[in-house]
Formats: C-alpha cells, structure tokens, sequence
C-alpha cells in the first residue's frame, strides 16, 4: 500500500474495497476548503467518514458543526416566518439550540452502542461523524425550506404547518444519519441492530426538545413553556384545540 493511502491513526483500518467498484476512495484532506468539504459530504460522504476518524480532524469536524448550526438556524428562520414578530428570532434560535443539545446529550449513548457492536471508535471520531449527520441533515433541510416558505406564507394552519415541519425533519433525519451506517462500514461493523436502538432514542429526544422548546411555530407571551409535557400529549392536545391558528403552536 502506498504511504499516502494509510490513515494517520494506526489504529483506524483503512476503508475496505469493494471487487466490485474498485479501490477504496482516500480520505479527504483534513485542510480542504469549504467547499469541496459540502461536496464531497453529498456526493461522497465515505471520504469524508474516512477523514474524520484521522488525528488531525478536529478542523473538519468544527467546520462541519458550525455550517451546521448556521443552516439550522436558516431553516429555523422559514419555520418562524409562519408566525413573524419575535418567531423571527426565537425559532432560528430554538432550531439550533434544540438540536444541538439533542445530539450532546445522545452523544455518550452512541458512543457505548457502537462500543457494544464491536466498532473500534474514538471519541473524536464519533464527535467527528455527528458532526457531519447533522450538517447533512441541515442541508436536506436547506433544499426543502422553500417548500416550507410557500406554505408558511399561504396556510393559517398551525397543525398542518408543525406536521409538515416534523415531516420534514424525518426526511432529512434518514439521509443525514446514513453516515453512522456508514461509519460502521468503515470500521467492518456488520451488526446495525445498536445504532437502530440509538437512532430511535435520538428521534425521542429531538422530538422532545421541540415541546421543551415550545412554540416554535405559533406565538406566545413566552419565549420558553412554563409547564412541561410529554410531546405526544403536547400534539393530542393541539389537535383536540379550536382555538385560533396564530394563538399557539
């Protein structure tokens, strides 16, 4: 093997190579510029798995979780404009916020999972390939804001508008978190069954931090809930109300 295809880290195995499709790509270069960083995160996302698994990632990675919290908050501004008044600032804000505190606190569980299924990962690495989820998930989320905008700006309807949002949310969530699978791939893990087991746990949470957070659609007095409540409830209970659209979330 030439010198130049090995990984940094001795310890993380090179990607494995397919008869069929040829050599295995190189990882992409920790010090690449911007743009060919969201290039290669759509168009070829294992180079940069392999990437964030080298020592001198820590770049990559920050780069990856600012883009992704900035997206965020774009989209956030599209779910506010619903609403307009103070929503135009405290949902880009409870957007971001709420799914980056989604993924710092999931961040130990997968972390033990991928222990558990036998991966040899690193911290770094783990943070690394979060990173990445989630600034796919935020670009997915980018492509479909105008879809949202259109009928933000032409629906009164708070619950279609949240179950579209949600809808969204999932859609982006699939092709985003694609790259734990890849991961795993990478590291020769073939048991799925403790990241499926952690992906359902980190849809929980995030649907969760959107009632913590509440409203992110509609308007309050309140820029946070002064009660808590269980989301499922919290929708139930929306969906039981006739009250007006703008009133709550």
């Amino acid at each position: 093997m030439n010198a130049s295809n090995e990984p940094t880290n001795p310890n993380v195995p090179p990607l494995p190579t397919d008869a069929a499709s040829g050599p295995a790509p190189e990882p992409l270069p920790c010090d690449a510029p911007p743009g060919v960083i969201l290039q290669t995160l759509l168009k070829r996302p294992a180079q940069l798995i392999a990437a964030l698994q080298q020592l001198a990632s820590g770049r990559l990675a920050l780069f990856l979780a600012v883009f992704a919290l900035l997206a965020l908050a774009a989209y956030g501004a599209v779910v506010g404009s619903f609403s307009g008044g103070q929503q135009w600032l405290a949902a880009p804000l409870k957007v971001s916020l709420g799914a980056l505190v989604s993924t710092a606190i999931c961040l130990p569980s997968l972390f033990i999972f991928s222990c558990l299924a036998g991966a040899e990962v690193t911290l770094r690495g783990i943070v690394g390939t979060l990173s990445a989820a989630l600034a796919l998930t935020a670009l997915m989320l980018i492509g479909l804001a105008p879809v949202g905008w259109v009928f933000s700006q032409s629906t009164d309807s708070v619950v279609f508008m949240g179950a579209m949002h949600l809808v969204f949310w999932f859609i982006s969530l699939a092709f985003g978190f694609r790259l734990l699978r890849l991961l795993l791939d990478y590291l020769g893990v073939r048991k799925q069954f403790h990241l499926k087991m952690w992906l359902l746990i980190f849809v929980f949470v995030s649907l969760q931090m959107t009632t913590a957070l509440r409203p992110l659609i509609g308007t309050s007095t309140d820029w946070l809930p002064k009660e808590k409540k269980f989301f499922a409830a919290y929708w139930i209970e929306n969906l039981n109300q006739t009250e007006p659209s703008h009133s709550k979330e």
